[in-house]
């Protein structure tokens, strides 16, 4: 799971299913992008560009998924498969891929670091 770890939002979900898999550590790993040392090119060249406009799930067959389906793949993987396939449900999926959109559009903005994301790096100052 890739994910952004100056993103007080995404980093809240990423601390509650760490807890879920907490009888599983390892199960499933999270990969802060926003760390200096992030390498696109060890996570199936998924830059920190790419990365920071949506989610991003590599599987455990290598397989890239993107927005809702990544959080299908990452729920699933900690036990909330029922939440990953009620947001993939065909009536409920297009509520939820424009949801999304919107989110990944303004959560920079939501989370104060708009303006320092103009080029490079994200960080609040």
């Amino acid at each position: 799971v890739l994910y952004d770890g100056l993103c007080p939002i995404c980093v809240t979900e990423i601390r509650f299913l760490q807890f879920l898999q907490r009888n599983q550590p390892g199960k499933v790993d999270f990969v802060d992008i926003s760390l200096p040392g992030y390498d696109g090119g060890k996570f199936k060249d998924i830059s920190y560009e790419m990365a920071m406009e949506e989610m991003h799930v590599i599987d455990e067959k290598d397989e890239v998924h993107r927005g809702i389906p990544a959080f299908a793949v990452m729920y699933g993987a900690v036990g909330l498969g029922w939440l990953g396939r009620f947001m993939t449900w065909s009536p409920v999926r297009p509520f939820m891929d424009q949801s999304y959109a919107i989110f990944a559009r303004n959560r920079l903005k939501w989370t104060g670091r708009a303006e320092e994301c103009t080029t490079g790096r994200c960080e609040k100052k």
